[in-house]
């Protein structure tokens, strides 16, 4: 699949071939899903806790006699039912950690960006360069391209670009390396260099 290779300034400068392998990959929806499902719960942390009746600081002594009181027996007040009391059945500490085999996750990126390709969702550049980090001079090369919600994959560190994209909602900065599921899933186009283009290549489509 060949795309239109663009500037900043939203001309065309060439054409681009985009590996069949990693753009063109057969698209299974159930195998992007579980890599979703699979990312969101690792982001859990899982760090909630209550604490039981072991725990809490109340006094242990016997709060009347056993009989002759007419009340239901009691021995603690740390009981679950007591105020203050420990927590029956409550949250822990745990991990939400879901694992997926290597191949499979790779498989579910190359079937997100295979769907973005069929799509026309894709806009190669030919390299990100900003003099300074300024919002406003990003929203205005975004608009030239047609890119509104938008996330940058970018071949290696740029710090102009990073800090240009964090001061706006709807646009990521994101080192090619570091693609994930869940950012192509919430971008409307995929803006991507030809540096991480090749990167992109070197690890989805060698298999």
């Amino acid at each position: 699949m060949k795309v239109a290779l663009r500037n900043l300034a939203g001309e065309s400068v060439g054409e681009v071939e985009l590996n069949a392998k990693v753009f063109e990959a057969p698209v299974s929806q159930p195998l992007m899903h579980q890599a979703y499902l699979r990312q969101r719960a690792n982001a859990h942390l899982g760090t909630h806790k209550a604490k039981t009746r072991a725990e809490v600081d109340r006094t242990t002594k016997k709060l009347f006699k056993q009989k002759g009181t007419g009340n239901a027996r009691q021995g603690s007040r740390k009981a679950p039912h007591h105020r203050g009391g420990g927590v029956a059945f409550g949250p822990v500490v745990r991990s939400y950690a879901v694992d997926m085999p290597r191949k499979m996750r790779q498989a579910a990126i190359r079937s997100a960006l295979s769907q973005k390709a069929s799509d026309q969702q894709i806009i190669v550049i030919d390299k990100f360069e900003m003099a300074e980090p300024k919002a406003r001079a990003l929203v205005s090369a975004l608009d030239k391209l047609g890119a509104s919600k938008a996330l940058l994959v970018l071949g290696g560190r740029n710090a102009n670009v990073e800090k240009s994209a964090s001061n706006l909602a709807n646009v990521r900065a994101l080192q090619a390396g570091y693609l994930n599921i869940r950012d192509i899933f919430t971008c409307d186009q995929l803006v991507i260099d030809q540096d991480a283009l090749g990167k992109i290549d070197a690890w989805l489509g060698g298999e």
